[in-house]
């Protein structure tokens, strides 16, 4: 997992395996160790396309979401249900403009004068075809 200068993370687990969420929730473990205390985590239940076939309770998943503080959410990377809507909730979130990490300031390469996701710019009127990405 690289996650240096990392202003969110999504990790993803399976639903319809168990084993998943109990992997996922050492990942987030290790973010919360290392990564920096400002970082947006969202737990992310993907395979919802399977539903039918679901080993992992949503009221579980939101309940541990809850406690440890992160965004959560579903999602089904095969239909594309709920990936946008996940991916929109971070960037709400996440700050226009990034401060200097705590574990090493603007010194780092990339740390300083990062930029978040702009919204309202996108809503106002979409991209247009030559402009770069804001994301």
């Amino acid at each position: 997992m690289y996650y240096r200068n990392a202003n969110c993370a999504v990790v993803v687990y399976d639903i319809t395996q168990s084993t998943s969420l109990e992997k996922a929730k050492s990942w987030i473990r290790e973010l919360q160790r290392q990564a920096d205390p400002s970082i947006v985590i969202a737990l992310c239940g993907n395979k919802l396309d399977l539903a039918a076939r679901r080993q992992v309770s949503q009221e579980e998943a939101k309940k541990y979401a809850e406690e440890e503080g992160l965004m959560w959410g579903e999602t089904s990377a095969k239909s594309g249900e709920g990936v946008s809507e996940i991916f929109n909730a971070i960037a709400k979130k996440l700050p226009l403009t990034a401060a200097p990490s705590a574990r090493g300031g603007a010194s780092r390469p990339g740390a300083a004068g990062r930029t978040g996701v702009d919204l309202n710019k996108q809503a106002a009127g979409g991209q247009g075809q030559n402009e770069a990405c804001n994301c």
